[in-house]
């Protein structure tokens, strides 16, 4: 599965790096980071750690394989 997930914010580099399985990039006020995610608890583990950081998630998808 691959999700496409955008936070509220520039994320820095050095944060991004908390999530070495995403690629990312800047847009308008929001970073869009997307890549695989292996399965449902990899993809709570993910939300925990945005939450953890006090980063917003504003939209979460799956993408189509």
């Amino acid at each position: 599965m691959r999700y496409e997930i955008r936070v509220e914010g520039h994320v820095s580099e050095m944060l991004a790096k908390v999530f070495p399985e995403l690629d990312h990039v800047l847009i308008s006020e929001q970073t869009l980071l997307y890549g695989p995610v292996i399965d449902e608890a990899h993809l709570y583990g993910l939300l925990a750690r945005f939450q953890s950081l006090g980063l917003r998630v504003v939209e979460l998808r799956q993408l189509p394989d």
